[in-house]
């Protein structure tokens, strides 16, 4: 009964961090079902430490997952010393009429690597040093990583907002 409370108040908040990570939606949700299997099994090592918690041990559980995951299906992150990426402008305006949906839709255009570190980054709010441990390379190589990763969302975002334009 207390797994049925668990999955009913905090599937639907988890499915979207593991798809933030893991762009298909059955890999997506396979990951979701694991870490909660996860959860379960562990559920005597979570520390009530106030409201939130259990939602914050939850939702690290799934990070940690999804990265299981993209290790097992070779996540390719490339070792870079230099950060040479050219920084394109993106309009605001483009970004504010951007949904949510498509928004995602971008985030997973980017290539695995790029994507795992850019959400490790901007959503849970690791340090490059954090990162680079937690995958195994070094602290350039992951702002490397995010300051490509911003480019060719700013690209992305710049052609779709153009796209978009063209077809109002």
């Amino acid at each position: 009964m207390a797994q049925k409370q668990l999955y009913d108040d905090y599937a639907e908040y988890l499915l979207v961090v593991a798809y933030r990570y893991i762009p298909g939606e059955n890999d997506a949700r396979e990951v979701l079902m694991d870490a909660l299997l996860n959860a379960y099994k562990n559920i005597d090592r979570f520390s009530w430490q106030g409201e939130g918690s259990l939602k914050a041990w939850l939702k690290k559980i799934v990070v940690n997952q999804a990265l299981m995951f993209l290790r097992k299906k070779n996540l390719q992150l490339l070792q870079m010393d230099n950060v040479t990426a050219e920084v394109v402008a993106t309009d605001t305006d483009a970004l504010n009429k951007l949904s949510v949906k498509e928004l995602m839709v971008i985030i997973h255009r980017l290539p695995d690597g790029y994507r795992t570190v850019f959400n490790l980054y901007v959503f849970e709010g690791l340090t490059h040093k954090e990162i680079g441990s937690l995958l195994g390379i070094s602290e350039n190589t992951s702002k490397s990583q995010l300051h490509k990763a911003k480019s060719m969302l700013q690209e992305h975002i710049r052609l779709t907002y153009k796209y978009n334009t063209y077809e109002r």
